[in-house]
């Protein structure tokens, strides 16, 4: 019999749209070969122009680039959204549902003290969460 998660009940989160997942420390945001190529799309631009504009290989893998501050480059600070929105990385899709986000209560409750949409908002069951969860080990 397996052990269930501490979440187990579910957990709740509404994105506002502060644009704290997007800005402040240096990371990565890793993509692929078909997310590049949506935000390519949604943009207007060719994969090539995309890459070589918003990419960088980080060995093997490729993830998006960072202005100096820390913030992704793909965030418009004047209108505090992502310039990719609909199309955004399955990384930033999942957020705040990361495996290291979501490994004792505590590491929950440090992420809603820097996401202030985590722990409010809509409740997403066991199974979104594990959904999201999966997309990409963050």
């Amino acid at each position: 019999m397996s052990k269930k998660p501490w979440y187990h009940e579910g957990l709740r989160f509404d994105c506002i749209e502060c644009g704290r997942c997007c800005t402040g420390d240096p990371g990565y945001v890793w993509v692929n070969r078909a997310e590049i190529a949506a935000m390519a799309a949604a943009i207007g631009v060719s994969v090539a122009e995309f890459e070589e504009t918003f990419v960088r290989r980080v060995g093997r893998r490729k993830s998006l680039l960072e202005r100096p501050n820390g913030d992704c480059v793909l965030f418009d600070r004047s209108k505090r959204r992502c310039k990719v929105y609909a199309q955004r990385p399955s990384q930033c899709l999942s957020w705040p549902f990361w495996a290291s986000n979501l490994r004792t209560p505590e590491t929950w409750e440090q992420t809603c003290l820097s996401c202030p949409g985590s722990g409010r908002g809509r409740h997403f069951s066991l199974a979104e969460i594990e959904a999201q969860r999966t997309l990409r080990k963050v």
